[in-house]
């Protein structure tokens, strides 16, 4: 476990700076004006994924190991080896397709998940920004989900490491050459379609749920038809941007 884990950091953290670099020399959006709102966003996003780091040492990873150890065994011969890792792949997209959901729907759910909507704008690191109760609520929804299916630890890790790419891919605000987008967003989920997810109106956030796989949002009819528009406000009406005390706090605080 140790190995893959070490594998997992490294290609992330690889692409991750690749795409931290590439949309600030090919920036498809305008960066904010103010120096200071682009200092406190990235000063939020990055210490809130530290504090996720942690989290995620001490929690996270054995809880997902332990539910990989006790998990069903039921698995036929064909689930397993290449094949076997797609299929898992595929259907824990869809686990955490229905989780996203579930985040935008269920009032407890959304008072954290709603820490992640309230940047004011997008770029790579907003793929890091997340509060740690829902690190941990994900994880515990993701271990029955382990156990349920059987799965190997080796595909949860595969899986994690494939999450955590396209976020930071769709997250980003590198240009892409608009037929090249259009293409792949047939098959994943891209710029374009998540841009308008984290759109300041409240109809389109509750859209485009998809991570890795765009297919889920035309299957489910979640798609939305609004189209991503350079300048559009991001983030949550009412919502604006706080310290990270702040952020720790707002789950707590608030009632809608």
């Amino acid at each position: 476990m140790e190995t893959l884990v070490q594998y997992k950091a490294l290609v992330a953290a690889a692409l991750l700076l690749l795409l931290f670099v590439l949309e600030r020399l090919h920036a498809a959006d305008q960066w904010p004006a103010q120096s200071w709102q682009r200092r406190r966003r990235l000063r939020n996003n990055l210490g809130l994924w530290l504090i996720n780091v942690a989290a995620s040492v001490l929690i996270v990873l054995p809880l997902t190991a332990l539910a990989a150890g006790h998990a069903s065994q039921w698995r036929p011969q064909w689930w397993q080896g290449a094949a076997g890792l797609l299929l898992d792949i595929v259907l824990l997209d869809l686990a955490i397709f229905g989780w996203h959901v579930a985040n935008h729907k269920l009032a407890l759910l959304w008072r954290f998940h709603r820490v992640h909507h309230e940047d004011e704008f997008l770029d790579v690191t907003s793929a890091l920004r997340f509060h740690v109760g829902e690190v941990l609520l994900s994880a515990c929804a993701r271990a029955a989900v382990i156990m349920l299916l059987g799965l190997p630890l080796a595909s949860v890790l595969v899986f994690e490491t494939l999450v955590l790419l396209a976020a930071g891919f769709h997250h980003s605000n590198v240009r892409l050459p608009p037929r090249l987008e259009q293409v792949l967003s047939w098959v994943i989920v891209t710029p374009a379609i998540h841009w308008v997810h984290h759109h300041a109106i409240r109809a389109h956030t509750d859209s485009n749920y998809g991570t890795i796989f765009s297919c889920w949002d035309r299957l489910f009819r979640t798609r939305s038809d609004f189209a991503r528009q350079m300048g559009m406000r991001i983030g949550v009406q009412g919502g604006s941007e706080q310290s990270i005390a702040g952020l720790l706090r707002q789950p707590f605080d608030r009632r809608d």
